[in-house]
């Protein structure tokens, strides 16, 4: 295998781990409820608190499969 061959997806791979980590700031900074959507579970104990971000990561993943699927169409 070539190293452009090699280098092309890892570039396209940090641009989206760039985008989105762009998009978590700026969800961050507009007070977006990302990680606390009704249906997480948050456990609070004593000395430890645990969260299960259900909902979150089920919208998360139909959004990211929306894309996905966008762009396979698109791509074409």
């Amino acid at each position: 295998m070539v190293m452009s061959e090699l280098g092309k997806p890892l570039i396209f791979f940090g641009g989206l781990l760039v985008v989105f980590g762009l998009v978590l700031v700026v969800a961050g900074r507009a007070h977006l409820p990302i990680g606390r959507l009704p249906g997480d579970i948050a456990y609070r104990g004593k000395h430890t608190t645990v969260y299960f971000p259900i909902v979150t990561s089920i919208v998360l993943s139909i959004v990211l499969s929306l894309v996905l699927y966008l762009i396979s169409r698109f791509s074409r």
